[in-house]
């Protein structure tokens, strides 16, 4: 059995021990002050994200025709690797979580075979896939197609130029490249 001469040691131990560590934690608290906020959180900025159809972006440098005049298949093809993760480009080659991508240039728009494309390409189906539209595609799929699954965007005109020089030379018959 513990005497009390030993069970007052362990109390005072306990108890000083406790002092020390709240001690410690208000000392601190008076050496580094902590300002609190008047709201809490932080606030995020989102760039507003506007929806349209297929316009043309309206800070173009250099008309589209001039970029692709200037534009490198070699870029392009180097630059196309970051699609292979959605698209196959070769002959007759399958369809992945995209659409094969083998002369889709001047081809009609959510019309490959096989492909189970979204309602907001369904709606262009009237059309085809020109230099522009595929552009502008590249640039910003969502305002091009609101509802797209392609959510990739090529910001960069001269690499959207590139890239496009390079879809071109995926055809046995490909279309002329429109005149500057």
């Amino acid at each position: 059995m513990i005497d009390s001469w030993t069970f007052n040691k362990i109390a005072g131990a306990v108890l000083g021990t406790a002092l020390v560590v709240f001690g410690l934690s208000e000392l601190s608290g008076l050496i580094y002050a902590t300002e609190h906020p008047e709201k809490p959180g932080f606030a995020v900025e989102v760039a507003e994200v506007t929806t349209g159809g297929g316009e043309a972006p309206a800070a173009e440098e250099k008309p589209l025709a001039e970029l692709l005049a200037s534009a490198d298949v070699a870029k392009g093809e180097a630059a196309h690797k970051k699609c292979l993760a959605c698209h196959d480009f070769a002959q007759g080659g399958p369809n992945k979580t995209g659409p094969n991508l083998w002369g889709v240039v001047d081809r009609p728009i959510a019309a490959h075979e096989g492909f189970a494309y979204s309602d907001a390409l369904k709606a262009h189906a009237n059309e085809k896939w020109t230099y522009e539209h595929l552009f502008t595609f590249l640039n910003n799929p969502k305002a091009f197609a609101p509802g797209t699954k392609m959510v990739l965007a090529v910001k960069s005109p001269t690499e959207r130029a590139n890239i496009l020089a390079y879809l071109r030379t995926l055809s046995d018959n490909p279309p002329p490249l429109p005149a500057p």
